[in-house]
């Protein structure tokens, strides 16, 4: 288990450097200037030169690139340029909202998502199969957006059951349950596209495992469908846990739309709004921070099957 750990570590280092270099030069090619951004467009010409030798924007891409990366991996992501504050003060605050977010649609798309998958495959062809897969695909084309203004519309404005902005109210500042109510309508709006590719790939991977050899096989020796169902979901737990984590991964980096409709103070809003004032360290920061959750998100979904498959922890 150390061992495989310590391999997989070791693949994600290449990764995340890859992820920095593309982040970095990727802004860098933005139009603009930096320094005009900070100063303002009335600045001198040997003001912008004086702030663009401190900030170090004279020299080369190369040696940039790394005195950013030396500063990121001790988290000093710089200094914001539209609110003149550590971007590591507002930019980890912003992470955990969007965790919160991301938590509650994933755990909203796996409590539905999964038993759909299950029952509809273990009822190819029945009624409940032929309407949870329409309705999975009804799903998965809706626009989060329209879906969040209409959800928003109905039960915030015409029913008024739901709060239709932001994560607490003024009087409830902190609250657990205050902010449950908030983040029902976003969550429902965000897990939406995952719950339903969810119910789709776990349908398709139980009838991939049904329909083995050995399946067929126990089937001839007479054993009853419970023993075959719960034989089919051990070989289909580790093809469950992926897509689970896969989905986990993109509902981090997908709650932009959810967040600017709803309000939701979280690093989808934050990149929203530093987009507007062209704030490229906080952007940058922003997006390692979500690329790092999908590295990790996908090597925890790793290690579970490691576990849980036999096979891996023979070749592997």
């Amino acid at each position: 288990m150390a061992k495989y750990l310590l391999k997989r570590i070791l693949y994600i280092i290449p990764i995340l450097l890859g992820v920095t270099v593309c982040i970095f030069f990727i802004v860098k090619l933005v139009p603009g200037d930096t320094a005009v951004a900070i100063l303002g467009p009335a600045a001198t010409k040997a003001q912008l030169e004086d702030l663009r030798r401190i900030l170090g924007l004279d020299m080369p891409f190369y040696i940039q690139y790394f005195r950013w990366l030396r500063r990121i991996l001790v988290g000093d992501f710089g200094l914001s340029i539209a609110l003149n504050v550590p971007v590591s003060s507002i930019v980890f605050q912003k992470y955990g909202n969007t965790l919160i977010l991301a938590g509650g649609s994933l755990l909203l798309s796996v409590l539905w998502g999964v038993p759909t998958g299950l029952i509809s495959a273990t009822k190819q062809y029945s009624i409940f199969d032929r309407s949870s897969m329409i309705l999975a695909l009804v799903l998965a084309s809706v626009p989060v957006f329209w879906l969040g203004l209409v959800l928003m519309y109905v039960f915030a404005v015409k029913l008024r059951l739901l709060p239709a902005l932001g994560m607490y109210d003024i009087r409830h500042a902190g609250e657990f349950w205050d902010l449950i109510r908030h983040l029902i309508l976003p969550s429902i709006t965000t897990a939406a596209i995952p719950m339903a590719i969810i119910a789709r790939l776990v349908r398709t991977s139980l009838l991939d495992v049904l329909r083995q050899d050995y399946i067929v096989a126990l089937r001839a020796k007479g054993l009853g469908a419970k023993a075959i169902y719960r034989h089919s979901l051990r070989n289909v737990l580790p093809q469950i846990v992926n897509i689970i984590a896969l989905q986990g991964g993109f509902l981090i980096a997908s709650t932009i739309f959810t967040e600017v409709v709803f309000n939701w103070p979280g690093l989808g809003l934050q990149i929203y709004s530093s987009i507007v004032a062209r704030d490229l360290p906080m952007i940058q920061a922003a997006v390692i921070l979500i690329s790092f959750s999908f590295v990790v998100l996908n090597m925890v979904a790793d290690l579970i099957c490691y576990v849980l498959d036999p096979r891996q922890r023979t070749t592997g």
